[in-house]
């Protein structure tokens, strides 16, 4: 898996990662109502991640997209980012390229000094929960900001 480098999304990366987090919250058996499948912005996350204080990141091959994640402001603060849309492809799962996008998320978030960092997840994704604790992720008790998740019941927030 050397072969694979994170880079920022291009314009040409849209349909390849709408259609790799569909297949992956499909794969996953996700409501496709209250979670990202449904977004408005999922086919065009290039244009959606333009601003300084946003970033979405793909995994690629230069081929095949295998994985991808975001940071953007939470709905309503300035102080907190969201980690947005962070899904990989079974085949590169458990490789630590999911530790590897969080740094480039996370190290994105500070650099654009943000005080926290939240991130909504489904309760099955217990895989995904587990990079989040080791990342320093903490369980919180209600949903920040108005993401229209309603789906995801797992919520998570990170002093950074």
């Amino acid at each position: 898996m050397e072969h694979l480098k994170i880079r920022p999304i291009q314009k040409a990366d849209n349909p390849f990662v709408a259609e790799m987090i569909r297949a992956v919250l499909i794969e996953n058996n996700a409501p496709k109502t209250g979670t990202a499948y449904e977004d408005k912005n999922l086919d065009s996350l290039y244009e959606t991640y333009q601003d300084e204080a946003s970033a979405y990141f793909v995994l690629t091959d230069g081929d095949k997209i295998y994985g991808a994640a975001g940071i953007a402001s939470l709905e309503g603060s300035s102080a907190i980012c969201e980690l947005q849309k962070m899904y990989f492809l079974h085949e590169v799962r458990g490789k630590g390229l999911g530790m590897q996008m969080m740094k480039k998320c996370l190290s994105f978030a500070q650099a654009a000094k943000y005080k926290k960092c939240y991130l909504e997840t489904l309760p099955s994704m217990l895989a995904a929960q587990k990079l989040y604790q080791k990342s320093g992720f903490k369980y919180v008790d209600k949903r920040l900001g108005n993401t229209g998740h309603f789906s995801c019941t797992t919520w998570m927030l990170k002093e950074l």
